[in-house]
């Protein structure tokens, strides 16, 4: 009984050091399954010191000693893998064989096996998909316990005289035994506790910080201001509960919402030097309020006392900062601090994809004007040529026509929106076919059938002007006679559907855009829609081309 007490008493400093051992950042790695060799190493030195450790606090009895060495070994190799439990049972077990005594060899070969056995029972778990067993208290116990009484095995085999090895292991067995099991479950227990609060530490910052990218997604759509940078700080302040925050840019403060906002203003200057020092030096500046103190240099009674400034970055650019801040009275917790430094690669990565649309629209409206400036003059040369021919046989006619030009260039000018509706697109182009039809006379047909249901269906503009200048320009105009442009809109199963035909059948390759206009139509509904919709071509020879767009249907149409 007094061997089983004191055992229990040397294994219950390694549950302190357990204890002192998940606080530190040694316990990360721990947590994963898989262990890179610079991981494996720093356990493998800790391990192996807990296994000389618990030889060295040992009891002499029968010209051997009572220990819990086995403790490390195993622990190694439950954790680590066989090969991690192998090296720290050998070890320990060499280090026992330097110490001497009729059962130094026993021992030693002994607790060099108990490190494998541990890694056996890890490779078994995570063959079996069992990886998070290994921070089992029940499973670690059996392990100990069969490695322990493999100890005692040994020990007979090997040590002589077989008497005192038998009367050595009739006095240590069960004490050892139950001393080393206990302490293993115990430390293994206080591993999974540990584990256990970070895992939930984890589930809770990320969370918050899903729910917060959910509610501020699309604000730094809208820019970078004042007005954006006011709402994200109060979904900010609302989820993490914090005293303050704060959103600058580079020179002024954008938002400022909690505790102090009576003189932290939106729109003074960033004085702070700790939020001079994060932009400049383009890094994260804690001040946890006592190693180093935040001080507030607008009011000497300002109620903050703590802040984590991280910088808002651009292309490696800054652009700002998120500022976090806890009162003087309060500490600043690591789940907040984890969390703040989360949101602010969030949100530059928001900035970031926010500023590629920006240069994306910026080239597609450029490119757009772009197809304006190419068709507009060829257009307006061939339509006032058109004109002067009709104007002296009839002018009414002239007139109309000319009514019908600076119709459809007025709406060229002023359409700088992004969206229009169907049935404005097909009054632009019905002006282009006024002047068009007056220049082929007979040579060409318009017709129309747009599903009144989809009149109002927002596209994007100048949809239809290239679809049907195409049919013109390299269709229409290379026959002789009884050409014929049908424009139709239908809705379909899931999607609506604008067709441009001609009966031409004379500029296109099956499957194959032609033109500018229609390559940057094609783009633009993409870029706005989705890879599942645009413009595609199809054409049978001498019999007809046609343009189908595919659009989003409507809300609450059916086909």
């Amino acid at each position: 009984m007094p061997l089983i007490i004191a055992l229990l008493q040397q294994m219950s400093v390694f549950v302190v050091i357990a204890y002192l051992f998940t606080k530190s950042p040694a316990f990360r790695p721990l947590t994963s399954e898989v262990l890179p060799f610079r991981q494996k190493l720093l356990l493998y030195l800790i391990f192996s010191s807990f296994s000389i450790l618990g030889t060295y606090f040992g009891l002499p009895v029968k010209g051997a000693i009572a220990n819990t060495r086995a403790i490390g070994p195993v622990l190694a190799g439950i954790i680590g893998g066989p090969g991690l439990g192998l090296a720290t049972g050998l070890t320990g077990g060499l280090h026992r064989y330097a110490l001497g005594g009729f059962t130094a060899l026993s021992c030693g070969i002994s607790t060099t096996l108990e490190g494998l056995i541990g890694g056996l029972v890890h490779r078994h778990l995570t063959r079996h998909n069992l990886a998070d067993k290994r921070f089992s208290p029940t499973v670690v116990l059996a392990t100990t316990f069969a490695a322990e009484a493999l100890q005692m095995i040994v020990i007979l085999l090997l040590s002589r005289p077989w008497q005192d090895a038998y009367s050595l292991v009739s006095t240590i067995a069960l004490p050892m035994i139950l001393a080393n099991s206990v302490g293993a479950a115990l430390f293994i227990s206080i591993i999974r506790d540990q584990k256990s609060v970070r895992d939930r530490i984890g589930v809770i910052s990320s969370a918050k910080a899903l729910k917060i990218a959910e509610k501020t997604l699309d604000l730094l759509s809208h820019g970078f201001n004042r007005r954006t940078a006011t709402q994200i700080a109060s979904v900010i302040y609302q989820e993490t509960g914090v005293g303050a925050v704060a959103i600058s840019d580079t020179t002024k403060l954008l938002a400022f919402i909690g505790q102090g906002a009576d003189h932290h203003l939106p729109g003074d200057p960033v004085q702070s030097p700790l939020c001079k020092t994060a932009m400049q030096e383009k890094r994260v500046v804690f001040a946890d309020g006592h190693q180093r103190r935040f001080t507030c240099t607008i009011n000497k009674d300002c109620p903050l006392g703590s802040a984590l400034i991280v910088p808002l970055m651009c292309d490696e650019e800054v652009v700002g900062t998120i500022k976090l801040y806890e009162p003087k009275q309060k500490l600043f917790l690591n789940i907040n601090r984890a969390l703040g430094e989360g949101l602010a690669h969030l949100f530059s990565n928001q900035l970031l994809r926010s500023r590629f649309q920006d240069q994306k629209n910026l080239l597609l409206q450029s490119e757009l004007r772009l197809a304006q400036a190419q068709i507009n003059p060829h257009f307006l040369f061939n339509a006032l040529n058109t004109i002067r021919a009709i104007v002296a046989r009839d002018g009414e006619q002239a007139r109309s026509l000319l009514l019908h030009l600076s119709t459809f260039l007025r709406k060229n000018l002023k359409r700088t929106g992004e969206l229009a509706s169907l049935a404005e697109e097909v009054t632009h182009v019905q002006s282009y076919l006024k002047i068009e039809e007056a220049r082929f006379a007979d040579r060409l047909q318009v017709s129309f059938d747009i599903d009144p249901a989809l009149e109002q269906l927002q596209i994007p503009v100048f949809t239809l002007q290239p679809l049907v200048e195409n049919a013109v320009k390299h269709g229409i105009a290379n026959l002789l006679e009884g050409g014929r442009i049908a424009i139709s809109a239908r809705l379909r199963d899931d999607f609506a559907e604008i067709i441009v035909e001609d009966n031409a059948a004379s500029y296109c390759e099956e499957g194959r855009q032609s033109g500018i206009g229609i390559a940057l139509v094609d783009k633009r509904i993409r870029n706005l829609y989705g890879p599942s919709y645009g413009v595609s071509l199809n054409c049978r020879p001498n019999q007809w081309t046609r343009a189908c767009v595919r659009l989003p249907k409507p809300e609450g149409q059916k086909p």
